[in-house]
């Protein structure tokens, strides 16, 4: 997801930042070819393969509340519980899955039946051996208590264990999505012997991680630091290369732009750095800025309106609302060009199953006029049709619900914009209820079964349910369409699912997916393999390497 910001509404006028970025970036490529290079590229051969040593000094915006995910889906936390606790595949930048704890992995016929083969030799970090019941017992815990976990592992009836190398997952119906939910982050394996019989929120585990991964912790110093250090018999000989991670927690966005304009850091995602800062800071000597590594959270900001509404069960006022809104502009000046215009609810960059077909419902004021008065909606003496209450996810900038609500003034809404703390936000809109649009923060994940069926299914509207389907949106070709998905195995039939199910989500104007935003990772360009994956700085950095 991306940070909650303070950004103030930039003007309209201003330049897509994006484009100021290249131009920058080419400006520093220039001075280095004209031997104005910063002092970090003097060497003209710099080290094509890895080297071991060096502390990486990696940023996490916000400190995490536990250290393992296991119970916890908070990107804090996601930053990093993979160095420590790892998973039993992980992913390519194509989504190929490949081996992690798991050495080999075969599904059945009928969709039914996982093997997998596990990784021999491998110890926790207090010694002891890494098994098959550990996987077992893992993902009892994460059908029972994860958030997504248990959608993932909901139809599970089974993990068998016949040898020490060897899991079978057992299925009730088949999940085509699994193979891809296995990655570290998601799906985490932790050691049976330090949560058997305890609850996986309150163990003590979450402050001090056994697990089998590059790296072992050392220390947390509760608003300051974690200290991760190199694993010696890590199973992955050779690796890690780092000797040490120190991660640090700067909650304010403006003083992590100084800190890496001080050459305090090394490494940070989210942006780490407010969207405005982002050009400048990516243009200092030595520092380099990557949008890959996102590909896993396939971030999204979506307006999703309140069926529960009279106004807005009008199709036509929600396709006036969709006419409102410049999305290339909204893209332009909120987000500074980095993303894409989002015309479905499913991401552009989820290519598997995004329908290309569709396009914006287009920026027309005329049409959003036209369609509000034919609702029998006029504008009244001070120009103005009716109000609605908008809220939004502060993981969201601020400046994006000004936008809209700026947007929607001009056909004669009057929006009550309110933005909230992050608790206040989940409380008022998916408890209260209390609101008549929302613009959110939802990440559609690596599979839209898992990221998005659960805001469009009328199965999933549970009042106090956080990130569920707040809209009360319910309509049964939809929900047949979903619930189809989630368990073809066949890829081509269940990709044309997914197109069907756009299809008539666009068509009834059920919600705007508005935005698939980028995230963006700063980082000292002496730091290699920092993005191998659709995880990116997620990932478990057993890889990642410091140029001398």
């Amino acid at each position: 997801m991306a940070l909650p910001t303070t950004d103030t509404f930039p003007s309209l006028a201003s330049r897509p930042r994006r484009a100021v970025l290249k131009g920058l970036l080419a400006v520093a490529c220039v001075l280095g070819a004209a031997g104005g290079a910063p002092a970090w590229a003097a060497d003209p051969q710099p080290a094509s393969q890895p080297v071991r040593g060096g502390v990486l000094r990696f940023l996490v915006e916000h400190e995490p509340s536990t250290l393992v995910t296991i119970a916890h889906t908070a990107g804090p936390t996601q930053r990093v519980s993979p160095k420590v606790t790892e998973g039993l595949l992980t992913y390519d930048l194509d989504f190929n899955p490949k081996p992690a704890l798991a050495t080999e992995w075969s599904v059945s016929p009928d969709g039914l039946t996982y093997t997998f083969k596990l990784r021999e030799g491998v110890k926790w970090h207090d010694g002891r051996d890494f098994t098959a019941d550990d996987v077992a017992y893992s993902i009892q815990l994460l059908k029972e208590g994860h958030p997504r976990g248990r959608a993932t592992f909901a139809s599970v009836t089974a993990v068998e264990t016949p040898d020490p190398h060897t899991a079978i997952i057992r299925l009730s119906k088949p999940a085509p999505y699994l193979l891809t939910a296995l990655d570290a982050n998601e799906s985490p394996i932790v050691a049976k012997h330090i949560y058997a019989g305890t609850d996986p929120l309150t163990n003590k585990n979450g402050a001090a991680p056994v697990g089998t991964g590059p790296f072992i912790f050392k220390e947390w110093v509760r608003g300051s630091h974690i200290i991760l250090e190199r694993n010696p018999d890590y199973w992955d000989k050779g690796k890690p290369y780092l000797d040490r991670i120190v991660v640090r927690f700067i909650a304010d966005q403006s003083a992590r732009s100084a800190a890496f304009e001080a050459g305090e850091l090394d490494l940070a995602g989210g942006p780490p750095v407010p969207y405005a800062d982002l050009a400048r800071v990516s243009a200092l000597p030595g520092i380099g800025a990557e949008t890959r590594g996102y590909e896993y959270a396939g971030r999204m900001t979506q307006l999703y309106f309140n069926f529960e509404r009279p106004i807005l069960q009008d199709k036509r006022v929600r396709l006036a609302i969709a006419h409102a809104i410049d999305q290339q502009k909204l893209l332009d000046v909120v987000y500074y060009g980095y993303g894409a215009v989002a015309p479905s609810v499913i991401s552009p960059k989820l290519k598997a199953f995004y329908d290309p077909a569709l396009e914006p419902y287009g920026f027309d004021l005329k049409a959003a006029n036209r369609l509000l008065d034919e609702a029998g909606y006029p504008r009244k003496a001070d120009g103005t049709r009716f109000a609605l209450k908008l809220y939004a996810n502060p993981f969201n900038t601020q400046a994006a619900g000004d936008f809209v609500k700026q947007a929607l003034a001009k056909v004669g809404i009057a929006v009550d914009f309110q933005f909230f703390d992050f608790s206040t936000y989940i409380q008022k809109t998916y408890t209260g209820r209390d609101f008549d649009l929302t613009l959110e923060s939802l990440q559609n994940l690596f599979d839209p079964t898992l990221g998005v069926q659960r805001t469009l299914w009328s199965k999933n509207f549970r009042v106090g349910l956080p990130f569920s389907n707040a809209s009360h949106y319910a309509n049964p070709e939809v929900d047949r369409l979903l619930e189809a998905a989630a368990i073809e195995p066949d890829p081509a039939k269940r990709r044309q699912l997914w197109l069907d199910f756009q299809k008539v989500v666009y068509a009834d104007v059920a919600a705007l997916g508005l935005i698939a935003t980028d995230g963006v990772t700063i980082f000292n360009k002496k730091v290699k393999n920092h993005t191998i994956g659709v995880t990116g700085v997620d990932a478990s950095f057993a890889d990642v390497w410091i140029e001398k």
